[in-house]
């Protein structure tokens, strides 16, 4: 008995829409993606219920005759490519024509369309991959999609769509990705009757300033750069506009949103020592590229891209944005040419206007043998080595050179806190043993160090007072709602289409923390009040943290949701790397770490205490 047997081809695009069509935002993008490939020069979204109800998708583009509109919904029916050797030439979105027939598969779908050159267009009825009806109307040029029901006859499927505003999120990301590779495109997309975006067509940095907000676009600087092998342009966040998430981190190649992780490593290390380790910028870098040299069809949603020169690639993207940063002056640099500059300054003279007087620029004479680092004019030069040369890339005191500089006399007076009892006072000579109140010490302004029975304690400064800001957010939060401090004049504060999904899921919550914010309509906010005890907080930086955390994140439980807040605002709240604390308040820091529920992590997993023992202390010196 036989028993392999053809799948009947509902079934087969099924299976095939389990990997094309994930979620309404599927749908959006391989619509948009197709309205695009036809040339359209405005496009029209609008959904309803995050488009668990319906999705439509208008366009002016060149539309489909009678036998096209057809036959679109047919597996592996396309225009874009006709032989194997096109996907190698690719320059449209889609290619594979698997997005109509496994949008129909699972749906309810409605097509009118209609060619320039006829007068009368087509309106399709599908069901299930079934055609309903297909007669004549009149009707516009281009295509209007109407999708309703979405998986109304998988169920399995619907029930594990998230919710409107998840899915309202889901849609809007994916809108972004093409909107910035489409300037020149008119886009609105409207849900529930509310318009979430208009945009007309304009310029790159001001199609990114109407997604994103002008705060973004002018803290953004330009990267051009174009070789043989590609040419890429776009925009890289300044340093001061770096964050630790949220980022609009965007990468195209030849109008294709990427994921691209080795890319985006060469973009970090253009920032090194400019911003903290543990924050990244925004950025929206396009790629040109030989099609040949590519290939986008190694993933269902074309998001995965292989490059066949990437390393090359890698050192041009890093070389782009490190010029970008230099010629906007991003890493500070000395001038010391002054050749051919006038030695006086022509200065008018309002009294006298018939004369110009001159200002002699003052002579300095400078002592090309002083040293400030010589304690007499005898001794040598100390030995000074830059602490990162010190240190090998595993931490060991690899090549460390003493410095020879004179000590002056009882120097530790120096640094004595006049509010302390001098018994109190950090002693240089503590023994490993000793363990007193006053024996602490602060390094870099970032660690505490103290001595204890097995050794050295280390203390990260910032992690430990992290720590304690979340046991005390926590309990605060699973008590009471928190107290609210108003503001005298309220901040208005611009979203993205996607943030302001977010927000308006997480309002209700906001409210009980303490945030007393409005919605303004059409992406902005107004923060009316904020959780006491913030005070000196970024409020806009908190809000924006909360809600990068909860779209990372998804739909939270009540106790997720409290400690995802707590955390984001005691990072915000703790004190920052570098600050100097004085005796008192290393010791009530510490005294507060020891008392919460986990002193030696941060709620996230990083380390906050360390012990060198004392047997590698004594290692070290023999």
């Amino acid at each position: 008995m036989d028993l392999i047997h053809l799948l009947p081809d509902s079934v087969a695009n099924q299976i095939a829409a389990g990997e094309v069509i994930q979620r309404p935002a599927s749908v959006v993008k391989e619509l948009v993606e197709n309205a695009v490939d036809a040339g359209a020069h405005r496009i029209d979204i609008v959904a309803v219920d995050a488009g668990r109800t319906s999705l439509q998708v208008i366009d002016d583009g060149k539309g489909m005759s009678e036998t096209d509109a057809r036959l679109a919904f047919e597996r592996h029916a396309t225009s874009k490519i006709q032989q194997a050797a096109d996907l190698f030439t690719l320059t449209t979105m889609g290619f594979r024509g698997e997005a109509l027939p496994s949008i129909a598969s699972v749906a309810q779908v409605e097509l009118t369309t209609r060619t320039g050159d006829s007068d009368l267009g087509t309106h399709l009825v599908l069901e299930g991959s079934h055609v309903v009806s297909q007669e004549p109307t009149a009707c516009a040029v281009g295509a209007n999609f109407i999708v309703k029901n979405l998986f109304f006859n998988v169920p399995a499927r619907r029930k594990f769509l998230k919710t409107n505003q998840t899915e309202l999120s889901n849609i809007t990301t994916e809108l972004e990705r093409i909107v910035l590779v489409h300037p020149d495109i008119a886009f609105t997309f409207t849900h529930n009757g509310s318009t979430q975006f208009s945009l007309t067509p304009s310029g790159l940095k001001q199609r990114i300033a109407s997604v994103f907000g002008n705060r973004l676009a002018d803290n953004l600087l330009s990267v051009e750069v174009e070789t043989q092998m590609v040419s890429i342009y776009g925009f890289v966040g300044k340093p001061e506009a770096s964050r630790k998430r949220g980022l609009q981190q965007y990468f195209f190649v030849n109008n294709r949103y990427m994921r691209h992780p080795y890319f985006h490593r060469a973009v970090q290390e253009a920032f090194a020592r400019l911003i903290p380790s543990d924050e990244q910028v925004p950025y929206f870098i396009y790629f040109d590229v030989p099609p040949a040299e590519i290939d986008v069809n190694i993933h269902p949603t074309k998001t995965e891209i292989k490059f066949e020169n990437e390393q090359a690639i890698w050192q041009i993207l890093l070389a782009a944005v490190r010029e970008a940063l230099g010629r906007f002056n991003a890493i500070p640099t000395i001038d010391f040419d002054t050749e051919g500059r006038p030695d006086n300054i022509p200065v008018y003279n309002p009294l006298d206007p018939g004369t110009t007087a001159y200002v002699q620029q003052p002579t300095v004479k400078v002592d090309s043998t002083y040293n400030p680092f010589r304690t007499s004019p005898d001794s040598p030069s100390p030995n000074l080595t830059c602490p990162q040369q010190r240190s090998s890339a595993s931490g060991a005191l690899d090549g460390f050179t003493t410095p020879r500089i004179k000590v002056p006399q009882n120097w530790e007076t120096l640094y004595n806190d006049p509010s302390q009892p001098e018994d109190q006072l950090p002693s240089p000579t503590g023994g490993a043993g000793s363990g007193s109140a006053g024996s602490f010490f602060q390094y870099l302004g970032s660690y505490i160090l103290t001595p204890v029975e097995e050794g050295l304690m280390l203390i990260h400064q910032h992690r430990a007072h992290l720590r304690v800001l979340y046991d005390r957010y926590m309990t605060l939060l699973q008590s009471a709602p928190l107290p609210s401090q108003r503001y005298l004049f309220p901040e208005v504060m611009e979203l993205t289409p996607t943030d302001a999904a977010v927000f308006a899921d997480i309002s209700p919550q906001l409210q009980r923390f303490g945030f007393d914010v409005n919605d303004l309509g059409g992406g902005a906010i107004s923060i009316v009040g904020y959780p006491s005890g913030l005070e000196g907080v970024n409020i806009q930086r908190l809000l924006g943290e909360l809600i990068s955390a909860s779209k990372d994140r998804g739909l939270l439980t009540a106790e997720q949701l409290f400690g995802n807040m707590a955390l984001t605002m005691a990072r915000e709240a703790a004190i920052p790397t570098g600050q100097v604390l004085s005796l008192q308040e290393m010791q009530d820091l510490l005294t507060q770490l020891f008392a919460t529920s986990n002193p030696n992590y941060t709620p996230d997993g990083h380390t906050i205490v360390s012990i060198l023992p004392q047997e590698q202390i004594d290692q070290l010196f023999r």
